[in-house]
């Protein structure tokens, strides 16, 4: 390894994660206090909940910043198999919690959580294990490629079987950039990306819902009742909040009018109360996540950490741009969160995480 020395934390990376994190939570207050009230008798439900995550994920940051990297190449395996466990367990009927036709949840009330976002954690700490050991043979299709694809391949396929097309994409986009890092050959990676184009048109026909959800993307006006409809109230929420937003607290759309309007759809209803100054804020603040975490590991002390970085790096900016680019219309609805700005419990905790491995790698520099 080569000689290290101590830096402080990236404290750029910190304040990016801590602004969005601050958005998000005022933004989730305001997006959901209707329904709350009508549902729990107080305004508050939601937030509290958003709260005690979001402290919970601030102490894990802490936790995962002050353990050595070097440390997670002994958990690798075992987080990767516990993983896997808990989404094959999802699947099973009356044990997965079964939300809007997907089986994608493990516990009960208020208490659940989503083995898909842990199964994150464990795609990108297995592969930098196993791509920082199988360094000499990672241009070879058949003996660097192949295997390692075979074996992320079973995460793909069981959360896909929940379903949930969206996560599946960004775990497996994050996979194949980890790929690239590690060394492999730019054309496997265009052979497999041209090969993997099939078997995505496959999982699209294969569920009825997600052919009409193409459909419906092409004109969502066509459908205005049916598939475009949560298209058309994210497009008619941005619309209304103009440069400067229509206020905190003010939002129409999340009135009841904008389904999932403080989980999938709440950039919407954050353009709506803070208009194009919000969002842009949002994705500068996103853009400088992603510069700061590229640059981490960019100038990583070795390969295991590098890959770390690039992980966690990569699979909150394809989510990200995932979720905005379904909210503005830029990609067909799919199920998926805005980090560290959607309501949620599971998400939130392990992408702070992520988030803590980040700054624990920027400490050290060749």
């Amino acid at each position: 390894m080569q000689q290290t020395k101590t830096m402080p934390f990236d404290y750029v990376l910190l304040l990016a994660v801590l602004g969005l994190l601050a958005m998000g939570t005022i933004i989730v207050f305001s997006a959901s206090a209707s329904t709350a009230y009508h549902t729990y008798g107080t305004p508050y439900y939601y937030l509290e909940r958003q709260l005690m995550w979001a402290g919970l994920g601030l102490i894990v940051l802490v936790v995962t910043s002050r353990i050595d990297y070097w440390r997670y190449q002994r958990w690798a395996f075992p987080l990767f198999a516990v993983s896997v466990a808990l989404l094959g367990l999802v699947l099973i009927p009356h044990v997965g919690i079964e939300i809007n036709g997907a089986r994608r949840w493990l516990g009960a009330g208020p208490l659940q959580v989503q083995p898909s976002e842990l199964a994150k954690i464990g795609v990108i700490f297995l592969f930098a294990r196993l791509f920082t050991l199988h360094q000499d043979r990672m241009e070879d299709f058949w003996r660097g490629v192949i295997p390692h694809l075979l074996l992320a391949g079973v995460v793909f396929g069981l959360v896909l079987a929940e379903p949930d097309l969206g996560t599946t994409l960004t775990i497996a986009g994050t996979f194949f950039v980890m790929l690239f890092v590690a060394g492999a050959r730019k054309r496997h990676l265009a052979a497999l990306a041209g090969s993997g184009l099939p078997l995505l048109a496959v999982a699209i026909i294969a569920e009825p819902y997600r052919l009409q959800r193409i459909v419906a993307f092409t004109d969502p006006w066509k459908h205005p009742l049916g598939e475009g409809f949560h298209t058309i109230q994210a497009l008619l929420a941005l619309g209304s909040g103009g440069i400067l937003g229509l206020g905190l607290g003010y939002s129409r759309q999340a009135l009841g009018f904008l389904p999932e309007s403080f989980t999938d759809f709440i950039f919407a209803v954050l353009g709506e109360e803070l208009g194009l100054v919000g969002t842009l804020t949002v994705v500068m603040l996103f853009l400088v996540v992603a510069w700061r975490g590229y640059r981490i590991a960019l100038r990583a002390p070795d390969l295991f950490s590098s890959l770390l970085a690039t992980g966690f790096s990569t699979i909150i900016a394809i989510q990200a741009a995932i979720n905005m680019g379904v909210v503005t219309a830029t990609l067909p609805v799919t199920g998926i969160t805005l980090p560290f700005i959607s309501y949620g419990g599971s998400s939130l905790v392990l992408s702070l995480a992520g988030i803590g491995v980040l700054l624990n790698i920027s400490r050290h520099t060749t």
